[in-house]
């Protein structure tokens, strides 16, 4: 990642250059990502090319959340305090430039690594995605994340596992 940094998206950083193929992901860090951190509705984090500190190689965004103790696995369960719901970290969302190919698991990495950080002073048992299609699954499903069995597209993490990596 030496060729890259990720931070804090500021107002240095070229959000409407950026495209990765979708347009309402495109549109959110152009339009509304900057809101979002105002308003603290989400704390978004952008990769940049170390030659290149203002252009936007690809984002994430991380917020709290919650989700029902009963929607997990029970082999996770038991583990758990039984507690109606589980405090979470939702990547919100996650996106590569089309120009930067094979940097999502560069994003992918340094989200999971914050979240473990901040996992140690907020409480945190598990890190959920919400998957847009075969190939997110596919791609999130490679760093250990797992489906709920009520909720096919949302996927969860245990930031046990995420801490092994």
């Amino acid at each position: 990642m030496s060729d890259f940094v990720c931070e804090p998206l500021s107002k240095k950083h070229d959000k409407q250059a950026f495209d990765c193929g979708i347009a309402v992901l495109n549109n959110y860090l152009a339009k509304i990502a900057s809101q979002d951190v105002k308003r603290k509705a989400a704390a978004v984090f952008v990769l940049s090319p170390s030659s290149e500190p203002s252009r936007v190689a690809g984002f994430y965004t991380l917020c709290s959340t919650s989700i029902e103790l009963s929607a997990l696995p029970q082999e996770l369960t038991k583990r758990l305090p039984r507690y109606p719901e589980v405090s979470a970290i939702l990547i919100g969302r996650l996106a590569r430039d089309v120009a930067f190919p094979g940097t999502g698991s560069l994003l992918l990495a340094d989200a999971l690594n914050r979240c473990v950080r901040v996992s140690s002073e907020i409480a945190a048992s598990v890190i959920v995605v919400d998957s847009k299609g075969e190939a997110a699954s596919n791609f999130y499903s490679k760093f250990g994340f797992i489906s709920l069995p009520r909720m096919p597209h949302r996927m969860f993490l245990p930031m046990a596992t995420a801490e092994k990596l």
